[in-house]
């Protein structure tokens, strides 16, 4: 009887998932069925349906598709990564009889070859012949952003597979060439076959050192300097956890410490905090506790904003910001909420209020399932709960003051007292929604605000919008 009825290989885009999954392809009575979950395709690019289930189908209800998965003949699994629907991830975690595959890489190559596959649109290949080269621009805030995803990811893999009992299958990107390697991960899944030969129709993209790949490689190094070069590679059961959050924190040598919570006045805080002298970025926890220890009697806050309004401005973002594309495409497609086309209607004289307003409603009924991991769209930061983030920043070190949008010149000016500094003028914020929350404000959009960010008002005592 075979050990396992299933497998998921627990991967990320650019660690060479693709090849695995060529390789187990070659097994007999095996087959991996590609991105079965991904939101923006089914299996694989250009396919309307998997086992005869579609797109819109499986949206509705993913663990069907899951299911016809499982129960077809031989051994049958795909490829999940950290964004594809949630919805399937614990049916996969909690299951003994689905075999975990987990394939890793170094953070940095995943990194620059995605940087390089954007570049080109070249995310395949079959033939050396047919390369596109391009050189990857590195950004430190983007790598580590790209950074703490995975390291997030791993952490929720390894605690899973921890308290159910379970183990997995370790394969690193560079074991993707050893014969031996390939053949140990199908004894393990109990398949009598083994293979003669790697997989002849694919070939790697980039070759070459990290060096001659990126364009701006010391800015490269220059980053990888301040990290704990252990924490570039996780490994189950000895890399210290990291908060999240650290890496978007700011400090002032001023002794104040600013844990942003994302929204669109993040800019605008981030402009005011440098007016007060020279910051520091980009922390690793190490890194900030470092820098306390240099400033005692160091300050942190964040700033809270009306739930509503920032649900208000995170609509706003969504039809503007050009990474949220795939977003608004489901929330058209899958969920029919009436966003405009791609490149329209983002403007302060392309909607009436009232027309805003509908969306809005709209909106916020679907950001309850949203952030119900309902959906198979990721909770961006943008919406998130602010009580569940600074829960987040509380894994490291919570805020000594948490301010309040709408009292944010008297809150700035009473925390500089306390560190004894003057402070610099905040300037007004940029208005990006195209319509103004007073002109769309009714006690229906509160009702649905409550109820979508309930934890939050309770949390942080909020009252109606715009009461005092």
């Amino acid at each position: 009887m075979p050990k396992f009825d299933s497998f998921v290989i627990l991967a990320e885009m650019r660690t060479g998932s693709n090849l695995l999954e060529a390789a187990l392809n070659m097994l007999a009575d095996v087959t991996c069925h590609g991105e079965a979950f991904n939101p923006a395709l089914i299996g694989y690019p250009d396919r309307a349906e998997l086992l005869g289930i579609g797109r819109a189908a499986r949206d509705r209800d993913p663990m069907a598709l899951w299911d016809r998965i499982r129960n077809a003949p031989g051994l049958n699994g795909c490829r999940y990564f950290h964004d594809h629907d949630p919805r399937v991830l614990d049916a996969m975690l909690d299951d003994p009889a689905c075999a975990k595959i987990i394939l890793t890489r170094n953070p940095v190559e995943s990194y620059v070859s995605l940087k390089i596959a954007r570049a080109t649109g070249q995310w395949k290949l079959g033939d050396a012949r047919n390369r596109k080269s391009a050189q990857a621009v590195f950004d430190a805030n983007e790598f580590e952003a790209h950074l703490a995803e995975l390291q997030d990811f791993q952490i929720l893999l390894m605690r899973a597979l921890q308290t159910s009992g379970q183990t997995a299958f370790y394969v690193d990107y560079d074991d993707l060439r050893d014969l031996e390697v390939l053949n140990g991960l199908a004894a393990w899944l109990g398949v009598p076959a083994r293979l003669a030969a790697l997989p002849s129709n694919l070939v790697v993209q980039n070759p070459g050192a990290i060096g001659e790949k990126v364009a701006n490689f010391p800015e490269l190094e220059a980053a990888l300097a301040r990290l704990d070069r252990f924490n570039l590679s996780r490994t189950p059961n000895f890399e210290p956890r990291r908060g999240p959050a650290v890496p978007r924190f700011v400090a002032s040598d001023r002794g104040l410490v600013y844990m942003p919570l994302p929204s669109p006045f993040d800019t605008v805080l981030r402009n005011w905090f440098h007016e007060l002298g020279a910051v520091e970025e980009n922390f690793t926890q190490g890194s900030l506790r470092q820098w306390k220890d240099r400033h005692p009697g160091h300050r942190g806050f964040t700033v809270l904003r009306h739930p509503l309004e920032r649900a208000h401005l995170a609509l706003a973002a969504l039809l503007r910001r050009r990474d949220m594309a795939d977003i608004r495409e489901a929330l058209r497609r899958v969920y029919k909420l009436p966003i405009p086309a791609e490149g329209t209607r983002t403007g302060p004289r392309d909607w009436d209020p009232k027309d805003w307003a509908g969306l809005l409603e709209q909106f916020m009924g679907w950001l309850k399932a949203n952030l119900n991991n309902q959906t198979n769209v990721r909770v961006a930061l943008i919406w998130a709960s602010q009580s569940a983030m600074i829960e987040g920043f509380s894994r490291f070190a919570a805020p000594d003051v948490i301010m309040r949008h709408d009292r944010l010149d008297d809150d700035l000016a009473w925390l500089c007292w306390t560190v004894g500094i003057e402070p610099p003028h905040l300037p007004p914020e940029e208005a990006i929604a195209p319509v103004a929350l007073a002109e769309i404000w009714s006690p229906r959009l509160e009702e649905i605000a409550r109820d979508l960010y309930a934890r939050d008002y309770n949390q942080f005592g909020f009252k109606d919008w715009g009461v005092a």
